[in-house]
């Protein structure tokens, strides 16, 4: 069509991310996009639609902050992590010029944000043990400006070394930003690097509502860093990105009741993890990888044929870029069990 030429080039060549919804599926139990089964009910108020949010709510600001240990002023809240990516991206990189660096396998976003705003994308692949390859990250520093980290890591669910990080940290000290990607770290909060922040200001870190606060179609998330950081991100942030409801559903969610329910569905979670961790590790040819968020990779015999049948038969799993395994997210303890189940039935038949 005449009209797509109209398109940037870049634009035009760029396949989209894969989300869990753009890639469909149905089904009854929907273990793919590492969503919370918990539908939490929440109290919306009504009479301030007519007027515009405010760019960065100080109610919700101050609730993140008191929540992550950190000032209001070292919080941004926007639509959800993913627009902390591109803020960043818009902040620190020159088009055609500079380069983001980010350890595949890990979130596709990174590179897809990148792309759409034409900056180079560097790839340094994790190590076999799914940890930072410093040496070969220092050797490919040359115009990179932001260093993408995830921890734990998605799709893996491996945590990467504290002591690897305060490395990548003292190496890329005054050439560019290293962002710690935390969308899973409430699930374990011991391994967070937010004490780090007040040692070196090139660090940046993204969080979430969509995952351990079963948010994620509210989409809402928070970058921490410097003041001096967050002082650049809203120059490039659009004027009203915080609707009025989310503010209000966040705010519930970060109060001290919010937090007690958040913090009960998260044991629950974790101990479904187990669950199903040590039920899959039974079932022969099966390798289940340690994880820490809400989700766990596995590799099985024939991973993609039994994701086919899976699929089939209505449990929609993710397929993985690590050859021969899916990630399942952990749901409710009914789904894990029936998933269980067709696995173990459909391993016993080859």
């Amino acid at each position: 069509m005449a009209i797509t030429k109209l398109a940037r080039k870049k634009v035009r060549e760029m396949t989209p991310y894969q989300s869990a919804r753009r890639l469909g599926g149905s089904g009854d139990i929907w273990l793919n996009a590492n969503e919370s089964p918990f539908a939490n009910e929440y109290n919306i108020k009504c009479d301030r639609l007519n007027r515009y949010s405010t760019c960065q709510p100080q109610e919700l600001i101050q609730a993140y902050a008191d929540y992550a240990g950190v000032s209001a002023e070292q919080v941004l809240t926007s639509r959800g992590a993913d627009e902390g990516i591109e803020l960043l991206i818009r902040a620190f990189c020159e088009p055609k010029q500079d380069s983001i660096l980010y350890c595949p396998p890990t979130y596709g976003m990174y590179a897809i944000s990148a792309e759409t705003f034409d900056v180079d994308t560097k790839t340094v692949p994790l190590t076999a043990d799914w940890q930072l390859d410093l040496p070969a990250i220092r050797d490919n520093l040359d115009s990179v400006k932001l260093v993408f980290v995830c921890s734990p890591n998605n799709p893996t669910g491996n945590l990467i070394k504290r002591r690897d990080l305060e490395a990548l940290l003292d190496m890329t000290a005054g050439k560019a930003l290293v962002v710690v990607d935390e969308a899973y770290i409430d699930f374990c909060p011991e391994a967070s690097t937010v004490d780090l922040l007040s040692q070196y200001p090139n660090l940046v870190i993204l969080r979430t509502l969509s995952k351990a606060f079963a948010l994620a179609g509210l989409r809402c998330g928070f970058t921490l860093a410097n003041q001096e950081i967050i002082k650049l991100l809203l120059k490039v942030i659009a004027p009203y990105p915080v609707p009025v409801p989310v503010t209000d559903i966040a705010v519930q969610a970060l109060s001290p009741a919010g937090l007690a329910k958040t913090k009960f569905q998260v044991l629950d979670l974790s101990a479904n993890r187990a669950y199903l961790q040590a039920g899959l590790s039974m079932l022969e040819g099966v390798t289940v990888f340690d994880g820490y968020g809400n989700y766990l990779l596995v590799k099985f015999p024939d991973a993609e044929g039994l994701f086919n049948t899976l699929w089939d038969h209505g449990i929609i799993l993710r397929r993985s870029p690590v050859e021969n395994c899916i990630r399942i997210s952990v749901g409710n303890r009914d789904e894990c069990e029936k998933t269980l189940a067709f696995i173990r039935e459909q391993l016993n038949q080859n």
